[in-house]
């Protein structure tokens, strides 16, 4: 027991010091010092405990304590012990009385065994013990002050029902009173106990959650308490003791550095609370955090604390976060849970520009300079920052911090931006950190541009007469530029030049060349050059003057080509719209001289007229005349010429207004037309003088419409604004074609202008709008319409190039198109279609599907392999047309034989290009087909089909045309006679090589044989022409198989060398056949002249000027007419012109006329051996009769060119396959029946070449030829030949000679005519 003893010590014992200075100073009054002073009293009783306690209530109070002065206020009973154990007691507070707060965690109630709330609670001490004591009651005691609520749970081990959710009913309320008393009981000990409250149960067996109102218990005493809930509760709740938790959220100390986060920080979040834990686990949201690369958990037992670390934070790191600190016993688990929001946020760096343009020679910003910042939306005392510059030019400023924004200050100078570095780019990046490991950057792209310096000059100074053509050069020496454009300003009308072919621009030097090729007065006015980098523009200007003057197509000359006599003057006249009419000096030169001119008004021209006559009048000639047009800055033009042809001393059939002419003369006149405005249209009228009056021969006038649009078409390919203007020049010309169509169909000239015109406005680019492309589409259908067909045959035999035009026209035009949004609308024009795309990244194959509208198909496939290797943004476009395939010249033998489709690429490639293309077959009973393409520089640029590149893949009715590049495509087929023309070309090669072996070893053979076998005139004229005829076939032969093997290869050759291969041909050829010709006459000459003799000098004079000569004249002359005006040659074969001026015949005449002759004459030789005695005769004379002449037969058919007749069969319209073969076989190996029947069976070659060398035989061997020539009749062949070859036209009789007088006329033609058959 201890008692508390209040006492105040006297001031005289305590202040000593202070009385021995009362003397000196006034003494102060100062309250005495209390004391509490704690007696322990133990009783080995504890009967004895209240009788004590009684005791020293009613205990006076002592006023003196030994020798000092004390006051004794109070003596209280404070702390009552009672044992409980072998070294413990249970101790109580006294009424009035509480444990110090500094024990108060400390001490742990006694056990009790009862449920009387009455009964005091005490607390277990150590013996001995020492205190402290209960001391009196205060706010700061133990169990005093504001009781706190403890959440806490504990689990029975059984099942849960659904009552206990239902708080009214029975079962609920039963456990809430049970427990809630057990819980009263268990805790009511605890310092500063109020209640303890059942707020609910939930399921997972039962968990029941309550409430306990206490002042601040320590772990232990809750553990302690816990411990004792189950001896006041009943057994049948299964109460699990140890499955008490206690959840605390509000003593945690939860704390978050820095307190403005943003990404990229480092974050510390700390939970720290008063008591111990084992362990911490920490949740963002409801995920438990474990340590990775980016979280850290630091947790200090001792210091009752744990620290999350979050490096780099995102705004994903944003939202909840919870640590939850655990210390667990057998009996009680505390939970300290605690909850923060982080709130991440983006650390925004806004500068102020993000790319800015800066003109360094600018005078203003060289004043003022360039401020540029980055700011952060919130003000950061730790902000630090830094700028960094990169690029070409080095400009860099001051640095200035201004709160939540820091400044950059540069200082820019000209020197600093050279011209070759306008354009240059230099970043400025501003760094911003936190402080915490966030750090964020912003790029400010500063270009630096400097205006540059533009010269500009003309290459006419400035002024440029109409027609000539000039160009202006504009020059920057800033070449960093990013476009050039110019414009031509001219009063208040500003025109933008767009046209891509006449302005050529490089980057180094930066110069822009503006050519214009014919100036009109659209181009006059003040040009403005335009460099434009980024948004600064840099220009210049020239001023042009176009002066007047006369377009040479606007120039009409009359006459245009006119016949003129002697000493007579005839006019001519130049001239031009009225309209147009400046002050013009106009001269007139004939041959180079020049003479004054005559001006006279006609309708709505005005007409310089010359009256020219001619003096010199000798002879026959052409005379050229023109006029010049000079304008007053000296600059001219030369009209088209006039043709005059002078015809002296010839009579004069037509002489009229129009002209003079002889008969057959040729006057051509222009195209005059008062309704005009310009007096006359393009074009000619071509008279023929006919029966003494001058008749049309030819109208090539142009319609006015037709001649307008042409003439406008003319204006707008030199016009400024080309392609502005071209989509409603398109709409018109369909519009005018559509009403000119009539006049179209009856004029090959207004066809062949329609074509000029589409020629020429496909040079100019064109935006791929649908109206447009179906306006030039339509026109082209128009003009390709069945009713066209007429005007197009006509244009085809003048050998104009105006189909091969048109072609080229619409590939230009789908070539130069410009897509909209990417696209290419399909266009369909009745006979014509278009489809294309444009390349991009993802496309795929280039598959596009064409059906005409007799249902003829074609697909064109392009691989997604070879799309890939193609620019971006470039177009593949392809056309069908169904008629304009057939328009085009046609092979002999081969048709078109399906659509014609052009595919155009705009990007250029040198290497190759597969495409694949399907034609189904118009005319499924033709064959041989091949894949061909229109190759626009064959013909002499009048373009041909060529196979070149392409493979044919035949596939049941349709041709699979595989082709390595690009352009119109279609396939030619052709009759079934491949199997005939193949034989017919193996005979024909065959047979010429061995006719050319043939003919070289005949002409060896006579050359060793010679002398021996020219030993009479007869003789020797026979072997001069089987040696001329071999040597003429054997070069021809040469010449022909040459050229026909690199025709049939498809090999091209040049124009020269297929004329020249031509020529020698038909002239060897030509020799052979008159050379033929000279040996047959030979036959005839000693057949029917037998008693006349004529020299061997006459005999070659002849021969020689019939085999050479004759020849030579007629193909100098063929080559003479044909070759000007390109008809000498067909356009595939190196061959007479058969088609166009008919050469052929040049061959195909003097060869019918001698093979006819020589028929003829090898019929009299065989009705010579026949009829005489052919009824005399006996069987086996007959017999011998009729070998003989099957002998002379085979000996006179090569060398008479008899074979040759074989060739007016093969002319005749579906002749007999026979026929042409047997016309091969014959005459490609005319060389081997000469060389048989010409020199190898003649028995005197036989003889020469056997006896060659042996001089003696020989000698003997002439010896009997010359007695059997003497006594043999004529041929020796048979005596019935010789009869009746000396009785000429059915003659009996024969001559007598005789041995001994060789010299007699009948023994030497005898001879003769021995010699020419052997």
């Amino acid at each position: 027991m201890g008692w508390e003893i209040e006492s105040t010590l006297g001031q005289e014992s305590f202040y000593p010091e202070m009385q021995r200075q009362k003397r000196n100073m006034h003494i102060l009054d100062l309250p005495a010092p209390e004391y509490i002073v704690y007696i322990e009293v133990s009783l080995q009783d504890s009967s004895y405990l209240e009788p004590v306690k009684d005791y020293v209530k009613n205990t006076y109070v002592l006023s003196n304590i030994s020798n000092v002065q004390t006051t004794v206020s109070n003596i209280s009973s404070t702390t009552v012990c009672l044992p409980s154990g072998e070294n413990s007691s249970c101790c109580f507070c006294e009424n009035g009385y509480a444990w110090p707060s500094t024990v108060c965690s400390d001490v742990m109630p006694c056990p009790s065994l009862s449920l009387e709330p009455a009964l005091p609670c005490g607390y277990t001490q150590k013996l001995p013990f020492y205190g402290p004591y209960c001391e009196p009651q205060t706010e700061e005691s133990c169990g005093m002050g504001e009781p706190i609520v403890m959440s806490m749970s504990v689990r029975l081990d059984s099942d849960f029902q659904d009552d206990l959710k239902d708080p009214s009913s029975l079962l609920y309320q039963k456990y809430k009173a049970d427990l809630e008393e057990a819980f009263n009981a268990s805790y009511r000990c605890l310092p500063g106990f109020v209640s303890a409250i059942v707020t609910d149960f939930s399921p997972g067996s039962v968990f029941v959650n309550f409430e306990v109102r206490t002042g601040a218990a320590s772990f232990a005493q809750v553990g302690h308490s816990n411990r004792a809930v189950p001896q006041f509760l009943d057994s049948s709740y299964q109460l699990n003791p140890f499955t008490f938790t206690r959840a605390i959220t509000n003593q945690t100390n939860f704390t978050v550095k820095p307190s403005n986060i943003f990404e990229g920080d480092t974050v510390r979040l700390t939970c720290e609370i008063n008591s111990t834990f084992a362990n911490v686990t920490w949740y963002h949201f409801d995920q438990t955090i474990s340590v990775s690369s980016r979280y850290s958990i630091e947790t200090v037992l001792a210091s009752r604390r744990s620290i999350l670390k979050i490096s780099n934070v995102t705004t994903k790191d944003s939202g909840s976060y919870s640590c939850v600190l655990v210390m667990s016993r057998l009996y009680h688990t505390e939970i300290h849970n605690a909850t923060e929001t982080v709130s991440v946020f983006p650390l925004r760096v806004t500068p102020n520009f993000q790319d800015i343009d800066v003109t360094c020679n600018s005078p203003e910003v060289q004043a003022k300079g360039l401020r540029l910042s980055c700011c952060i939306d919130r003000h950061l005392t730790s902000l630090k920052v830094s700028w960094k510059v990169n690029g070409a030019i080095n400009i860099t400023g001051v640095s200035i911090l201004s709160g939540n924004c820091t400044e950059y200050q540069l200082n820019i100078n000209e020197s600093l931006c050279p011209p070759d570095k306008s354009g240059a780019v230099t970043t400025y990046t501003c760094e911003m950190e936190t402080g915490h490991g966030a750090r964020r950057a912003q790029s400010i792209r500063v270009t630096y541009l400097r205006k540059a310096h533009i010269t500009i000059s003309s290459s006419t100074n400035s002024t440029v007469s109409e027609g000539y053509g000039f160009n202006v050069t504009c020059k920057s020496d800033v070449s960093n530029y990013d476009s050039i454009s110019w414009k031509i300003q001219s009063g208040n009308d500003t025109k933008t030049v767009d046209c891509d072919m006449c302005i050529k621009n490089s980057k180094i030097p930066a110069v822009s060349v503006l050519t214009v090729k014919s100036a009109s007065q659209d181009w006059r006015g003040t040009y403005i050059c335009t460099f434009s980098q980024k948004n600064l523009d840099s220009s210049a200007n020239i001023t042009i003057e176009v002066i007047s003057l006369p377009l040479k197509r606007n120039i009409l000359i009359d006459p245009i080509a006119t016949s003129i006599h002697c000493q007579v003057p005839h006019a001519l006249e130049c001239c031009i719209s009225a309209k147009t009419v400046r002050d013009y000096r106009v001269t007139f030169f004939v041959q180079q001289n020049e003479f004054q001119v005559e001006r006279k008004k006609k309708d709505n021209l005005l007409c310089y007229i010359y009256n020219y006559t001619e003096k010199e009048c000798d002879k026959e000639k052409e005379i050229m005349a023109y006029c010049r047009f000079i304008n007053r800055i000296g600059q001219g033009v030369d009209s088209e010429h006039i043709r005059l042809h002078l015809i002296p001393g010839k009579k004069i059939s037509c002489s009229d207004s129009l002209g003079i002419g002889t008969e057959g003369a040729i006057l051509i006149k222009p195209c005059c037309d008062v309704n005009d405005p310009k007096g006359f249209t393009r074009g000619n009228i071509t008279y023929q003088c006919i029966k003494n009056s001058w008749k049309v021969l030819r109208n090539d006038c142009l319609s006015g419409p037709i001649n307008d649009l042409l003439s406008n078409a003319e204006s707008l390919v030199s016009s400024p604004e080309a392609k502005a203007q071209l989509p409603s020049y398109l709409a018109q010309l369909q519009e005018q074609t559509k009403k000119e169509l009539a006049t179209i169909n009856n004029s090959s000239a207004n066809l062949g202008a329609i074509v000029t015109i589409l020629d020429m406005v496909s040079s100019i680019p064109v935006e791929a709008e649908e109206p447009t492309m179906q306006n030039f589409l339509s026109t082209v259908d128009l003009i390709v319409d069945d009713s066209t067909t007429g005007a197009w045959e006509d244009l085809n035999k003048e050998k104009t190039k105006q189909s091969s035009l048109l072609l080229q026209s619409v590939e230009n035009f789908s070539l130069r198109l410009q897509p909209l949004n990417n696209t290419i609308p399909f266009i369909s024009a009745n006979t014509v279609q278009l489809q294309g795309i444009v390349v991009k990244e993802n496309n795929t194959d280039y598959n596009k599907n064409f059906r005409s509208t007799k249902n003829l198909t074609v697909n064109v496939l392009i691989s997604e392999a070879e799309i890939q290797t193609l620019t971006q943004n470039s177009t593949i476009v392809s056309v069908m047309y169904s008629k304009l395939g057939h328009i085009l010249p046609q092979k002999t033998f081969e048709y078109v034989n399906g659509l014609l489709i052009t595919t155009t690429l705009s990007s250029n490639r040198s290497q190759k290009f597969d495409v694949n293309m399907t034609f189904a077959k118009k005319d499924l009973s033709l064959k041989m087909p091949k894949c061909v393409f229109w190759n626009f520089t064959l013909n002499n640029h009048r373009g041909d089909w060529d196979n070149h590149g392409c493979t044919p893949t035949e596939l049941g009715d349709y041709v699979i045309c595989s082709c390595n590049h690009l352009t119109s495509f279609s396939i030619l087929m052709s009759p079934d006679r491949s199997s005939e023309l193949i034989f017919e070309n193996y005979i024909s090669y065959i047979g010429l090589a061995i006719s050319i072996v043939s003919l070289a070893i005949c002409i060896i053979i006579e050359s060793l044989v010679w002398k021996y076998v020219t030993n009479n005139t007869t003789s020797y004229m026979r072997h001069v022409c089987i040696l001329n005829i071999a040597t003429s076939l054997l070069i021809a032969d040469v010449w022909f198989i040459v050229t026909a093997s690199i025709t049939d290869q498809n090999q091209q050759t040049s124009r020269d060398i297929c004329i020249m291969a031509t020529f020698f041909i038909h002239f060897f050829y030509l020799c052979v056949f008159f050379w033929m010709l000279s040996l047959g006459l030979i036959l005839f000459y000693r057949l029917v002249f037998i008693l006349h003799n004529t020299s061997k000098t006459a005999q070659k004079a002849v021969a020689f000027c019939l085999g050479y000569v004759c020849p030579f004249v007629i193909a100098v002359t063929t080559i003479a007419v044909t070759l000007p005006k390109n008809s000498y040659t067909r356009k595939n074969v190196c061959w007479l012109n058969w088609k166009d001026s008919k050469a052929l015949l040049a061959f195909v005449i003097p060869a019918l006329i001698i093979v006819a002759t020589n028929l003829f004459i090898a019929a009299v030789v065989i009705i010579k051996i026949l009829r005489p005695t052919i009824g005399d005769r006996s069987s086996g004379q007959e017999r011998k009769s009729l070998l003989q002449i099957g002998k002379s037969v085979a000996i006179l058919t090569p060398l008479l060119g008899l074979t040759w007749g074989f060739g007016l069969a093969t002319i005749i319209k579906n002749s007999h396959p026979a026929f042409h073969i047997l016309f091969s076989l014959f005459n490609a190996l005319q060389g081997l029946f000469i060389l048989v029947f010409g020199t190898l069976w003649d028995k005197k070659i036989q003889e020469a070449l056997l006896k060659r060398n042996s001089s003696s035989k020989w000698s003997s061997q002439q010896s009997k030829s010359s007695s059997l020539i003497l006594v043999t009749p004529m041929l020796a062949m048979s005596y019935p030949f010789s009869r009746t070859f000396n009785n000429l036209c059915g003659k009996t009789g024969k001559y007598r000679v005789s041995s001994s007088d060789p010299s007699t006329s009948s023994t030497e033609n005898t001879s003769k005519a021995y010699s020419l058959l052997n």
